[in-house]
């Protein structure tokens, strides 16, 4: 007999041997030699001070449970009908993956390198401030997700299969934890091997994977999608082509607006990152004093509040992470964070940013037409490029400076390694983000006791939270105009983060093939 039960497990029964196994053999009178458990799932309960462990089990009376191996059924495509696909992050590396189930042959392009010849440019962007256009934290193999905290949590449960998406990445050598934590996460230690055996994957089915290979123009007639052209002239005679270029793909969208093609602009938000000392969050979070529980991970948060009737809240939260430098052009300075698998930084970061409707809040960019939020991001980052002394170097200052509107003499220290220069955001920053900040971590210091400090600076700016543009496409998943053009991702406005860009390009994929 098979039971699916819910137990409570206080900090510190957590530390004793087989506790799952005694509590659930009292929860439901039998004896424990009769049973086998099997964890489904686990969040942690820290509302209180005494914290609680949520379990979700299934617990396996006088029988074994079935341990089945994650299976795909990934086929040989070698001599397939082909599908091309634009950009290999998590869009575009399931779109690869759900071709080779369904029998057809991706043709992946993506502009930047291999993951491990990546890190040779990600060093030279935090050592030498030189930025690789095309191979950054935001292009190359596994794009943004690669080097990031690969945070799994999603609300987009509506989009797809979630556990389908947590079972291939457990199949490409995540571990198994993922299928087990409420807020499941993998690390930018961890994420590189993992998009490296699903390469090895699209390859050894018979898939191509071309690097170093950016698209420049399409091939457009009679509103069918013909050609690409790639960046050393060839051409590409193509049929039905999944574009997953990702939210920074600029000259995508500028080519997209050059050829006439449908897009629309999209809400977005910018702000800053705020970094803490990890113990700080902790204590707040945990309520302790000193140094947490090593049974506790290192503590998150989420905060929201409305001002002035828009959104102020965290974005990407990395507990016990890096702030890295994101730009994708030289000219320009923008933050994210990441965080290795253990999160065991000494700092706690966050990106807290004001939601920007791009049809009221910047009238002076609506010459740019569709591109008017792409323009004025890059307006931001070229101000936090200036400011930070005009190279890798970034704005920053210390949180009660910014809030009271006072310069920062000096800063605290950092773990984002380019290196930080004091600047007065308050005033540098538009006023209807900087005063929405302002009050904003005000309210978050009286959610958050303690979290209002100095002990904390502020970095500018976050500014790619998400595309500023949308391109359209219809109820079967191709562009609104141009037939055999399938926007996918975060880049086509249709995704938010790894799993929620992995599921598009799932559906994307089966889109595209339907038609053929």
């Amino acid at each position: 007999m098979v039971r699916q039960i819910q137990l409570r497990v206080s900090l510190k029964e957590e530390s004793q041997n087989d506790i799952l196994l005694k509590k659930a053999a009292k929860h439901l009178g039998e004896s424990a030699d009769v049973l086998t458990i099997k964890v489904l799932r686990k969040s942690i309960d820290a509302r209180k001070p005494t914290i609680y462990f949520n379990y979700k089990i299934e617990v396996y009376i006088r029988e074994k449970p079935d341990n089945d191996p994650i299976y795909f059924d990934y086929k040989d495509v070698s001599e397939a009908k082909e599908i091309h696909i634009i950009g290999f992050g998590p869009a575009g590396m399931w779109a690869a993956l759900r071709c080779l189930e369904l029998g057809y042959k991706p043709v992946v392009l993506e502009r930047g390198k291999k993951v491990r010849e990546r890190r040779r440019d990600l060093k030279a962007i935090n050592q030498d401030h030189i930025v690789n256009e095309d191979s950054n934290y935001c292009f190359g193999e596994g794009g943004a997700g690669t080097y990031s905290d690969g945070k799994l949590y999603t609300r987009s449960l509506k989009r797809g299969d979630v556990r389908r998406i947590f079972e291939s990445l457990v199949y490409h050598g995540a571990t198994n934890q993922i299928l087990i934590d409420a807020h499941p996460h993998i690390g930018t230690n961890k994420l590189p091997k993992i998009v490296q055996n699903i390469r090895e994957t699209i390859l050894a089915s018979g898939g191509e994977i071309h690097f170093e290979t950016r698209v420049t123009d399409f091939v457009i007639k009679n509103k069918k999608l013909q050609a690409i052209i790639l960046q050393n002239g060839d051409e590409m005679v193509v049929n039905r082509v999944i574009l997953a270029t990702g939210h920074s793909a600029r000259d995508i969208f500028y080519l997209l607006k050059q050829k006439d093609i449908a897009l629309k602009a999209k809400s977005f938000a910018m702000g800053v990152r705020v970094e803490h000392p990890q113990q700080i969050i902790d204590s707040i979070q945990y309520h302790c004093k000193g140094e947490r529980s090593t049974l506790l991970p290192a503590a998150s948060y989420s905060l929201v509040q409305q001002i002035k009737n828009r959104g102020v809240y965290s974005f990407c939260m990395c507990p016990g992470g890096f702030i890295v430098p994101a730009a994708t052009a030289p000219g320009e300075v923008v933050v994210n964070g990441m965080s290795p698998s253990k999160r065991n930084s000494r700092f706690a970061n966050s990106g807290i940013v004001v939601e920007i409707n791009v049809n009221k809040d910047i009238p002076k960019y609506e010459k740019f037409g569709v591109l008017k939020g792409l323009e004025y991001q890059k307006a931001l980052e070229r101000l936090a490029f200036t400011a930070g002394g005009r190279s890798q170097v970034a704005p920053a200052q210390r949180l009660t400076d910014f809030v009271e509107g006072n310069s920062s003499s000096d800063l605290n220290l950092t773990s984002y390694q380019p290196g930080l220069k004091p600047a007065p955001l308050h005033s540098l920053l538009p006023k209807h983000i900087g005063s929405r900040l302002r009050a904003g971590f005000l309210e978050f210091g009286k959610k958050m006791h303690g979290y209002y400090t100095a002990e904390a600076n502020i970095v500018g700016v976050e500014s790619r939270t998400s595309s500023p543009v949308t391109i359209p496409r219809n109820e079967n998943l191709e562009h609104t105009e141009i037939e055999g053009l399938f926007p996918c991702g975060e880049g086509g406005g249709y995704a938010g983060g790894i799993v929620s860009a992995a599921m598009d390009g799932e559906r994307c994929a089966e889109a595209a093939i339907s038609g053929l």
